[in-house]
């Protein structure tokens, strides 16, 4: 089963270490791939760009409103995520404490709704 490891942290925290301890975090998420690859769980991940980039878009009244900035103000944003492949939630939540992310600010985990059953039927 799919599971997406949704990473939230301060994004200043990064910008905030010193040239070392950003090496050391790169590399802490590189080994954590390298392993989550070997055990043949990894599926996809990506980190994301600055909160201050992110533009949000609702409908209200069949209008379409545009904003700058996350849907959410908080102390923590979403940086990035690891979509993994494995039999269950213990594992899926075993991987996430495993994460480097999940010493500085938090993973959630989220299990994937897989809709290839949907898309098949409107195809």
């Amino acid at each position: 089963m799919q599971y997406l490891l949704l990473l939230h942290a301060n994004e200043a925290g990064f910008t905030n270490m010193t040239p070392e301890q950003q090496q050391q975090g790169m590399a802490a998420y590189m080994a954590y791939t390298e392993a989550l690859v070997k055990a043949g769980a990894y599926v996809g991940s990506n980190r994301l760009r600055p909160v201050a980039t992110a533009t949000t878009v609702k409908v209200v009244d069949g209008k379409t409103q545009v904003l700058d900035g996350p849907y959410a103000d908080s102390k923590e944003q979403l940086g990035g995520y690891f979509l993994i492949d494995v039999p269950d939630l213990d594992a899926a939540l075993s991987w996430a404490a495993r994460c480097p992310g999940a010493s500085h600010g938090t993973i959630e985990v989220r299990p994937v709704w897989a809709m290839e059953q949907a898309a098949a039927k409107v195809a």
